[in-house]
């Protein structure tokens, strides 16, 4: 089993991989909006196929299988699912969702749409989102692991 842990994570640090990853990324964020003329957030891009706006279906809905299919075509290539342990309750996890659900709403947007395009536009609002968001993220691991004594995972 591969447990997510940060100790492991760190032995298991592969530096080219996330260079590419991030290069793939990048890409396809600015493919989309060079193309498209829209911003690669996800929250915003499904949030949309909710409450469809006309013409806007199709291509929210390729964006999404495009997500779907990379991990299926590394699972085809691999032959296997990397095995996953999921160390926190379903409650857990489901108010979580729902908490990071909410922060989409409340902030505007998520890491992809201002952590990857909105720094890259340089706009001062993703920037000072996509602080908050590591802010928060770093408090609610330390508070987690150190305070808590891991009782969430």
């Amino acid at each position: 089993m591969i447990y997510l842990r940060l100790g492991e994570a760190m032995a298991n640090f592969t530096p080219v991989s996330g260079f590419l990853g991030g290069v793939l990324i990048g890409f396809a964020a600015a493919l989309l909006l060079l193309a498209n003329g829209r911003i690669a957030g996800i929250s915003g891009i499904v949030g949309g196929l909710v409450l469809p706006k006309s013409g806007e279906t199709g291509w929210r809905v390729m964006f999404v299988i495009g997500l779907l299919a990379g991990p299926l075509a590394l699972i085809a290539a691999r032959g296997a699912p990397f095995p996953v342990e999921i160390m926190a309750p379903l409650p857990v996890m489901a108010v979580a969702g729902l908490l990071v659900g909410f922060g989409t709403r409340m902030g505007g947007g998520c890491t992809s749409g201002h952590g990857v395009c909105g720094i890259a536009r340089l706009s001062p609002r993703s920037i000072a989102a996509t602080l908050v968001f590591m802010f928060s993220a770093i408090v609610t691991v330390w508070l987690t692991r150190h305070v808590f004594g891991g009782l969430v995972g």
